[in-house]
């Protein structure tokens, strides 16, 4: 008959409802991992012949993208309306890495030789060449900056060394940075200037890069950490890297790369560390392919994406689950605000929603 004490009648009355509990609970954990990436990629804007891989992201409305051809557009409105313009003199260079200030300020950085920084006054209509380097090898590949103006941009190694130029007002003024205390890389190691994001901010001061190729590190505190990421060839290596260093959390870094040659390569191609590079794990499942970009959306939450497509994760990089199979080159997150946009080829940008 029925169960006489509270706890047995209550599982009766349970039981009873649903039936066996078990199919119920499987389901019910499978609609609540539904939910949880249930989160799709939005097409907002495209422009054929056009290649993106520079994308600042200031504000939840403010959007600055550049790319091949001399591009470069700016949205004001959350990416509903977009504005281009080709450089004028700089029709033919890949503008790989920009960062927007507000929506009439920004710089752009020219991958190749000469290297070039550019920087806009009035959102984009015309720029003004603020630095050139003209040493044979130069390679810009992404920079950085901090809320209080300062910034760095980094190149391929020069005479065995990563190259560095800095700025104290924004970009308007840059100067080489040559120092005995940087170390040096090994033939075949460089930079990747595939997203801007091989180089990020670590504290109020110092900034950290990964690095790819024939070897994959992490120079942090100028001094060199080795990555178990997929290495040994050209095409192999670190990409991209974020960090999460906001406190009361814990410090977390997560790396993402593998071989851009074989796209759909999951072996290798992220890393985490949670103790500031000292030990670094691989996920119990990687992202979907070679990954030319990652960001933090949160603390748990990160984004991922490459030319074989997008992956989340909601437990800090352990599992990634691939929401879309779209081509994208680069994602961020709003520095004032919580929107994440993407851009890629065909001058593609989109949205997370």
């Amino acid at each position: 008959m029925f169960p006489k004490d509270k706890k047995s009648l209550y599982q009766y009355a349970i039981k009873f409802y649903f039936g066996d509990m078990k199919p119920f609970l499987t389901i019910l954990c499978f609609f609540a991992c539904s939910l949880a990436y249930s989160q799709t990629i939005t097409t907002l804007t495209s422009k054929d012949k056009i290649s993106i891989r520079g994308l600042s992201v200031v504000s939840d409305k403010i959007i600055w993208a550049s790319g091949s051809g001399g591009m470069v557009g700016l949205s004001v409105d959350g990416g509903k309306t977009w504005t281009w313009n080709q450089v004028k003199g700089f029709e033919k260079n890949d503008f790989r890495d920009i960062e927007g200030f507000d929506h009439k300020s920004a710089v752009i950085i020219a991958v190749g030789e000469p290297g070039l920084i550019l920087k806009t006054f009035n959102g984009g209509e015309s720029w003004k060449l603020v630095y050139t380097d003209s040493t044979k090898g130069m390679f810009l590949d992404a920079m950085e900056f901090w809320d209080n103006g300062n910034g760095i941009v980094v190149g391929d190694p020069i005479d065995g060394k990563i190259y560095v130029a800095r700025t104290a007002d924004y970009g308007t003024t840059w100067q080489r940075y040559q120092s005995s205390k940087l170390p040096a890389v090994e033939t075949g190691e460089a930079m990747f200037a595939s997203s801007g994001t091989n180089i990020r901010r670590f504290n109020a001061v110092e900034a950290i890069v990964v690095t790819g190729g024939k070897r994959s590190r992490v120079l942090l505190h100028e001094k060199w950490i080795d990555l178990p990421l997929l290495q040994g060839s050209e095409s192999t290596g670190a990409n991209s890297i974020a960090i999460w260093n906001v406190l009361p959390k814990k410090p977390r870094m997560i790396v993402v790369g593998g071989d851009f040659t074989r796209d759909t390569l999951t072996e290798k191609n992220c890393v985490i560390s949670n103790d500031m590079g000292k030990h670094w794990t691989y996920p119990q499942q990687p992202p979907h392919g070679y990954r030319s970009c990652v960001e933090f959306i949160d603390y748990d939450k990160a984004i991922a994406c490459g030319t074989s497509g997008v992956d989340i994760t909601n437990d800090g990089g352990k599992t990634w689950t691939l929401i879309s199979k779209e081509s994208f080159h680069v994602c961020q997150k709003a520095k004032k605000g919580n929107r994440v946009f993407l851009a890629g080829s065909k001058g593609r940008i989109a949205v997370l929603e």
